[in-house]
């Protein structure tokens, strides 16, 4: 029995390297080719699926959505063909099925602006039939979401703040007050702004005059009713505050909604958004603040049986990065209570079951994204782990027994997986994930794509901290109350295809941006790290100080101390990944990072000379003139400790916006350096990037930059992606694709 197991292992080694040998590494275009999973929902029956699927075409340069439908099937999800929506166009989006179960609304702008579409659903077949334009609103319609009983739809809509509340009328006119601003600025040979406060430009656009506000629409007879009108405030807020979405929630009676604002007068300071409450029944009535917390308050929503408000809430004023805990409102006492107050990661996102005893959630943990489950009984709460992976996207089925969710791999980009549940009243055991969607099997069954891999290591000012630690339980599976020190930092790394452990190889070291972010068993169409091991490089990424998924504290780490621990952390893991993987060649190896990973890359120019090259994207330079231009001064407010005038006077090594700024080490600089910025980047602009490559060639240091007029902070476009990975692999194999004895 012993010899025929043996030989039986020896066989599917020889079959599982032979189809290994077939497969081949990824391209760029590969890249391009998959289909990208994006918004998910499911019926409330539980049995349907809805989902749109993004494909691109590289030679049109374009990204084009549509809708899919396919059956849930708990035990043979693979028999399962999805179909496209019979409704549908190239460019639907936000499918969202109605609590009865018979419409889906979808947003689609087949007949110019978008707009809220409804179709009619057939529960027994999953076909749509019947589309028809709800809405025809001159500033568009966004972020729909239905009312639990199914007559109403809230949605945003970016609007004129002194203009009148549009009305019945301006609809079936098409003439308002919108329209007509809107008109003329299109018409304009002037397009100079004025500004009279900040926050006039935000990520990759300028704000303008418009704000977004909510409003409630009836199903049945048309009638729309701005909830958000004529705001009284210098500087009007949005609702919700940008880029959140909906931000809102509607009771289950369908009376309140409650919904996200931060009506701080200087939005480019503030990171207090709040959540009010309004009376849905009475069109007087004005939002109630239910929300105490100094810090952001966000993704309202509401249990089931109304009892509830459920938010995400952060504690500290000013800092984007604080804890988000979760945080329960009871309507009736109207009492706030933390539900994971020893729970040391962030609550990402959340939903509640249908019978209000349980939160799905999900929190970055050590490099993954695993689904959790709160319960909620008898006032003892206990938490546990449902999966472990990296998961978005939870919805739920009504009746509560399916619950799915967007989940990825490293080697794998975005699937639908769904986990079953017994009856409600029954036992809480389900039957763990399973896969629904296969969008790319059949591409990606081609490719070489060997996965990641963790180590950990301790600097030497943890083994300090360390030698006094007692031992504590992980989160998943005990009782809330105890949670999970860092011993460590950890790292990642993935070894290229073909891989030869008798090889040395080169290596890409990539550094994560936030700088509160975090790598993992993710995957990337950005900063692909499969692409970049694909032509033979091991890719090695190392989670700092900053990084989510191992505590606050952890998190904090890099507060104030931008070019320190985090630095000795990278740094260290390198030398760990070094010795402990023989076959890293430590003697061709670049360093290369994005927006905070852009600015610690400035800082390795200037304080180690051991890559060969450097790869530097919307990187600070220097941090009193980012300070000046960005456009949420909060961020640099919090992680420099104030202002730049607040220094004046004292010495560099006690103001951080010159200790921490790489411009100051340009003596330093002996790297060749590849720089990379755009153009429409507000959150570090551009400057940031001419001034660091203008240093680099006048220090006459090997360096070029790679310039993109149409791109913010990150590149979308398909062919200016393509240009940036062929310039930054090209930039790459110039300093350390060869040896150094044969360059």
């Amino acid at each position: 029995m012993r010899k025929t197991t043996f030989a039986f292992v020896l066989v599917f080694i020889c079959i599982a390297s032979a189809s290994a040998q077939s497969k081949r590494p990824m391209t760029f275009e590969d890249m391009m080719q998959m289909k990208r999973l994006g918004e998910t929902a499911v019926s409330p029956d539980g049995k349907w699926l809805a989902y749109s699927v993004t494909t691109v075409n590289l030679d049109q340069n374009t990204k084009t959505a549509e809708l899919w439908m396919q059956a849930i099937a708990g035990s043979n999800p693979e028999s399962q063909v999805p179909f496209k929506l019979a409704v549908g166009k190239p460019g639907d989006a936000g499918p969202q099925f109605s609590s009865d179960g018979k419409r889906v609304l979808f947003l689609s702008g087949r007949e110019g602006g978008q707009q809220i579409w409804l179709a009619d659903f057939d529960p027994a077949t999953g076909a749509t039939s019947n589309a028809k334009k709800l809405t025809s609103i001159a500033t568009e319609a966004d972020n729909a979401k239905w009312s639990p009983d199914s007559k109403s739809i809230i949605f945003t809509s970016a609007v004129y703040p002194d203009c009148p509340a549009i009305t019945e009328s301006d609809l079936a006119t098409g003439n308002s007050c919108n329209h007509d601003r809107d008109a003329a600025l299109a018409a304009s040979k002037v397009k100079a702004q004025i500004f009279t406060h900040l926050l006039y430009r935000h990520w990759n656009h300028f704000t303008g005059d418009k704000r977004s506000h909510l409003f409630l629409l009836s199903v049945d007879t048309g009638a729309m009713r701005d909830l958000t009108p004529n705001d009284p405030h210098d500087v009007p807020p949005e609702y919700p505050t940008e880029p959140l979405g909906c931000g809102c929630a509607i009771s289950p009676d369908s009376k309140e909604l409650a919904f996200t604002e931060n009506s701080d007068p200087v939005p480019a300071i503030s990171t207090s958004a709040q959540i009010y409450a309004l009376d849905l029944t009475n069109p007087s009535a004005k939002p109630v603040k239910v929300s105490t917390s100094a810090g952001g308050n966000f993704n309202p929503a509401y249990s089931p049986d109304g009892k509830y408000l459920a938010w995400r809430s952060q504690a500290r004023a000013g800092y984007e990065s604080d804890k988000f805990r979760l945080v329960l409102y009871d309507r009736a006492a109207k009492t706030i209570k933390d539900l994971l107050p020893h729970f040391d990661n962030w609550v990402d996102e959340f939903i509640w079951s249908p019978d209000s005893t349980h939160i799905y959630f999900t929190s970055g943990f050590q490099g993954s994204e695993p689904i959790y489950r709160l319960g909620l009984n008898a006032g003892r709460f206990f938490i546990e782990t449902l999966s472990n992976g990296e998961y978005s996207g939870l919805a739920i089925s009504g009746d509560g027994r399916t619950l799915v969710a967007s989940g990825m791999h490293v080697y794998q980009p975005s699937e639908v997986y769904g986990m079953q549940f017994p009856p409600q009243g029954h036992s809480s055991e389900y039957t763990g994930e399973h896969q629904l969607t296969h969008l790319n099997d059949a591409l990606l069954a081609q490719l070489d794509l060997s996965g990641v891999e963790d180590f950990e290591f301790t600097p030497r000012d943890m083994m300090k901290a360390n030698a006094s630690r007692t031992e504590s339980i992980a989160p998943g599976g005990v009782e809330v109350g105890v949670s999970e020190s860092v011993e460590g930092v950890q790292g990642f790394l993935i070894r290229p295809p073909g891989f030869d452990p008798t090889k040395k190889y080169p290596v890409k070291f990539l550094i994560h941006g936030g700088p509160q972010g975090a790598w993992g068993d993710s995957w990337s169409y950005r900063w692909n790290a499969e692409l970049f091991a694909a032509n033979g490089y091991v890719v090695v990424m190392i989670n700092p100080r900053g990084s989510t998924g191992y505590g606050q504290a952890f998190v904090d780490g890099v507060n104030g101390d931008w070019g320190g621990k985090p630095f000795t952390d990278l740094m260290t893991g390198l030398d760990y990944a070094e010795q402990h993987f023989r076959f890293i060649d430590k003697t061709r190896e670049c360093a290369l990072g994005a927006s905070y990973g852009g600015y610690m890359a400035n800082w390795i120019l200037g304080h180690t000379d051991r890559f060969k090259c450097i790869v530097s994207h919307d990187g600070m330079f220097d941090a009193e003139s980012a300070f000046a231009s960005t456009e949420e001064d909060w961020f640099n407010q919090w992680e420099f400790r104030g202002n730049p005038w607040d220094y004046y006077g004292k010495p560099d090594s006690e103001n951080p916006f010159r200790k921490w700024s790489p411009s100051l080490y340009a003596k330093n600089f002996k790297t060749p350096t590849l720089v990379i910025h755009g153009q429409l980047d507000y959150r570090l602009d551009v400057s940031e990037g001419y001034q660091l490559f203008d240093t680099l060639q006048l220090l006459k240091v090997h360096s070029k930059m790679l310039y993109f007029p149409d791109e913010g902070h990150w590149v979308l476009k398909p062919q200016n992606s393509r240009l940036w990975y062929k310039t930054v692999n090209d930039w790459v194999d110039q300093w350390t694709k060869e040896p150094a004895s044969s360059r």
